[in-house]
């Protein structure tokens, strides 16, 4: 069973995403509501895979999965974004994201962003 991490400042969103997450069998860790809870967390239980919103307060998604990148350059990490941040998105996958999910969530969408991540 798969570890993750959800990173994302609002609760709303992280609730969301663990209830699509653990009923599909996988298992939520942690969760952070910001890039450098990211990046303390991500040491601390070693998710094997990550979700990370790009808009956050004390450090974005980006800056936050550089830093992880660095740590663990096999890291997985899935962005996620709102309509519109459509270079941020490609920021993030040049800095080495697996996949980018988008906001509102679909639920099919996340599930095979996580299985493709995952392989």
């Amino acid at each position: 069973m798969a570890k993750i991490m959800i990173v994302d400042d609002t609760a709303f969103m992280r609730m969301m995403l663990r209830e699509i997450i653990t009923d599909s069998g996988f298992e939520v860790i942690a969760e952070a509501e910001n890039g450098k809870e990211a990046v303390q967390f991500f040491r601390q239980y070693r998710p094997q895979l990550v979700t990370m919103d790009i808009t956050m307060p004390e450090m974005d998604g980006i800056a936050a999965l550089k830093e992880i990148k660095r740590m663990d350059p096999g890291a997985k990490i899935i962005i996620c974004s709102a309509m519109g941040q459509k270079d941020r998105v490609v920021d993030a996958i040049t800095s080495g994201a697996a996949d980018f999910i988008v906001k509102p969530f679909q639920r099919e969408k996340v599930l095979e962003t996580l299985a493709k991540a995952l392989k």
